[in-house]
C-alpha cells in the first residue's frame, strides 16, 4: 500500500483526523449540574464581570483556529473549502502532538476579502490565536495585516511566517558551516508567493543586505511591469540592490545561498556550478524539489536542504507554528511580533550544538526531544521583552 492509500484508508476508517473530547467526566446528576446548569452560570457572571477571566475559564487560554479558504492548498491549487479539510484537520493535529495546543479547522465558503476578515473577526471571541493557512497571494497579506489591526490575539499566517522562521533556522547553522556572515552573502529566493516574500522580508530582518528575487518571469527589479502585483512592487525596493535583469540563471551567478520555494527541476547542476565557493541550496518545492541533492552535489553544493522527509535538513513548518503558538498562548500575547519569530529562529537553530553541526545536521529533526521547549520560552520570553505579553 502507498502513502496515498494508507491515506485514504486512515481517513476514511475515522472520517478525518480529529474530534472533540470532554476534559471533564459526567458521571451523575451532580457533575451535570456543575458543567452544566445551574453551575455553569457562576464562571459566564465572572466572565461578564471581567472579560479576562475567559482566558481562566475557557478553551481560549489554548485554544487556536485553523482558518482557510482552500484557495492554495499545499501544491493542489484552488481546490476550494471542503477538499481543504483534511490539511487543516492535520495542522489541529500537530498543533496538539507537538505543541499541546488545542486546534479546530474552519474552512470558510468565501474567497472575499473582506468576508474572511468579517467571519473570522466574529468568531475570535473562542479563540487566543488564529493561524491563517493556505490562502492564496496577494490576498493572504491583505487579510492578515486587517486581521492584525482589529484582533488583540495573535494572528499567524504560517505559509509565511512559519515558513520564514523555519527557513532563517537554517540559514542560521548553513552559514556557520560555510563560515559566512549574513550581511555579506549574496541570496537567490526562488518564487514570489506568500511563502518566498515572507521569507525574503525576514531574512532581511536578520541582517541579510543582498537578496535577489525571482518569480516564473525571472529576476525581480523596480521598474518591471510583466507579471507584477503590489507585494512583489513592494519587495522590488527592497532587493535586488544592484538592479540586476534577467533569468534565475543569471541570478545564481556568484550566489551563495539558493533558497527554492517554487516548483519542481528549476535549478541545474551548471547552474549551482557558477554559484559562488561552497554554495548552500535549499530547494523547497514538494515533493519534487527545484533541485534533487544528488544534483546539487555534483554541481558543487556543500550544504543541501530541502521540503522532503526523506533527505537529511528537512525544512519543516512543523518545527515552528506548533511552539510558536505555545510560548505566545502561554503569556497571553497580544501579537506575535518581528521579535518573537527571530527568537523562534534562533532557539531552533541553537538546538544542534556546534560542535554536533555537520553537512548533513543543521536543520534539527521535528521530534528532536528540545526543540519545541527551547523554541516556546525563547517566544515567550521575547513577548515579555517587547511588551506584548499580558501575563
Amino acid at each position: 500500500m502507498d502513502i496515498n492509500q494508507e491515506a485514504l484508508k486512515l481517513h476514511s476508517e475515522n472520517r478525518g483526523k480529529i474530534e472533540v473530547v470532554s476534559k471533564t467526566k459526567i458521571k451523575d446528576m451532580h457533575d451535570l449540574a456543575v458543567v452544566y446548569t445551574p453551575g455553569v452560570a457562576e464562571p459566564c457572571r465572572k466572565i461578564h464581570q471581567n472579560v479576562s477571566d475567559v482566558y481562566t475559564y475557557t478553551v481560549k487560554g489554548n485554544m487556536v483556529a485553523v482558518i482557510s479558504d482552500g484557495t492554495a492548498v499545499l501544491g493542489l491549487g484552488d481546490i476550494g473549502p471542503e477538499a481543504a479539510i483534511p490539511v487543516m484537520e492535520g495542522k489541529a493535529v500537530l498543533f496538539k502532538y507537538f505543541g499541546g495546543v488545542d486546534a479546530f479547522p474552519i474552512c470558510l465558503a468565501t474567497k472575499d476579502t473582506d468576508e474572511i476578515v468579517e467571519t473570522v473577526t466574529r468568531i475570535a471571541p473562542v479563540f487566543g490565536g488564529i493561524n491563517l493557512e493556505d490562502i492564496s497571494a496577494p490576498r493572504c497579506f491583505e487579510i492578515e495585516k486587517r486581521l492584525k489591526e482589529t484582533l488583540d490575539i495573535p494572528v499567524f499566517h504560517d505559509d509565511q511566517h512559519g515558513t520564514a522562521v523555519v527557513v532563517l533556522s537554517g540559514v542560521i547553522n548553513a552559514l556557520k558551516l560555510a563560515n559566512k556572515k549574513m550581511e555579506e552573502v549574496k541570496m537567490v529566493v526562488n518564487g514570489a508567493g506568500a511563502a518566498s516574500i515572507a521569507v525574503a522580508k525576514f531574512l532581511l530582518s536578520a541582517g541579510a543586505q543582498n537578496i535577489i528575487l525571482c518569480d516564473s518571469r525571472g529576476i525581480v527589479y523596480e521598474g518591471r511591469t510583466e507579471n507584477m502585483n503590489s507585494a512583489k512592487e513592494e519587495m522590488a525596493k527592497l532587493t535586488n540592490k544592484d538592479k540586476v535583469k534577467g533569468n534565475l540563471a543569471d541570478a545564481l551567478v556568484g550566489a551563495d545561498l539558493f533558497l527554492g520555494l517554487s516548483g519542481p527541476n528549476l535549478v541545474t547542476s551548471e547552474m549551482v556550478k557558477r554559484m559562488a565557493h561552497d554554495p548552500i541550496v535549499i530547494a523547497m518545492a514538494n515533493p519534487i524539489p527545484e533541485i534533487y541533492p544528488d544534483e546539487a552535489r555534483a554541481g558543487g553544493a556543500r550544504i543541501i536542504a530541502t521540503g522532503r522527509s526523506d533527505f537529511p535538513n528537512q525544512v519543516n513548518n512543523c518545527l515552528g507554528f506548533p511552539a510558536i503558538f505555545k510560548g505566545a498562548l502561554k503569556v497571553r500575547a497580544s501579537e506575535i511580533n518581528e521579535e518573537m519569530k527571530l527568537a523562534a529562529a534562533h532557539a531552533i537553530a541553537s538546538v544542534i550544538p556546534d560542535n554536533e553541526l555537520s553537512e548533513t545536521n543543521f536543520i534539527p529533526n521535528v521530534f528532536h526531544p528540545e526543540v519545541m521547549e527551547k523554541e516556546a520560552e525563547a517566544v515567550a520570553q521575547a513577548a515579555r521583552d517587547t511588551g506584548v505579553a499580558r501575563i
